[in-house]
């Protein structure tokens, strides 16, 4: 195996891919030698993705799917398994803000789709791939939090709620794949330039912060066989480990 290209031969699916974190970190995994299978929800951005990945010598598999749609999710997996035969990388990006707003005018439809969005879709994809990640002879899995799960702000109660869920899920999951060779670890990405953030503080001079392409060797190095971690949230602003 070239050392320019570690993941040579591996499998992954990256959720949220066409823009931000997840279209850095797709790219990032596509040169370094995995097939990625690109899932968002409009294909347009994908498609550009996919293009920017095979002129750097990398192949992706584009997949239209919406996160609310819990039956897509759940042939995902099955999907998965009869193309490929196994996944070896799960990068569990997607997610959206919803609304920053006291808890008393959050309607009960924007505060389905936050959780569903970015809990519940999670929970249907680990149940969708488990079987695959352990048929892997090293299946990392890595989602993405937020320092909202922690901080827990006044008026961003969906969004903090559902990422503290996430992060309970991905440990609770971690723990059930303790005697595989399977890992599930966590990052919390802190302050960077996407348009969630742009969005969620519009004052805020971009180009203070970090950007999507910063962190790609943060989750190269998660998604490595070799990686040993699991169970961990890893906070990119500072390097913490928790």
């Amino acid at each position: 195996m070239a050392d320019d290209k570690p993941l040579a031969g591996r499998l992954a699916l990256v959720t949220g891919a066409s823009r931000g974190i997840g279209r850095a970190v797709s790219l990032g995994l596509a040169k370094a030698g995995a097939h990625v299978v690109l899932l968002a929800r409009t294909v347009g951005g994908l498609e550009e993705l996919d293009d920017e990945i095979r002129a750097a010598g990398g192949t992706a598999t584009l997949v239209e799917l919406d996160l609310k749609r819990a039956d897509k999710l759940d042939a995902l997996g099955p999907t998965i398994l009869q193309r490929w035969g196994k996944l070896d990388i799960l990068v569990a990006n997607a997610g959206i803000l919803g609304p920053l707003s006291p808890l008393g005018h959050i309607t009960s439809d924007a505060w389905r789709e936050v959780i569903d969005i970015n809990l519940n879709a999670n929970w249907h994809i680990i149940r969708s791939v488990d079987p695959l990640i352990r048929r892997s002879d090293a299946g990392r899995a890595i989602f993405v939090s937020s320092g909202a799960a922690l901080a827990r702000n006044a008026y961003w109660g969906p969004y903090s709620v559902s990422k503290a869920g996430l992060e309970a899920l991905a440990k609770t999951w971690a723990l059930e794949l303790a005697n595989t060779p399977a890992k599930v670890n966590i990052v919390n990405p802190g302050p960077i330039r996407t348009g969630m953030r742009a969005k969620a503080f519009p004052g805020e001079d971009p180009t203070t912060l970090k950007t999507p392409e910063d962190i790609v060797p943060l989750f190269l190095r998660l998604a490595d066989p070799s990686s040993d971690e699991s169970g961990k949230i890893f906070d990119f602003k500072g390097g913490a480990i928790r």
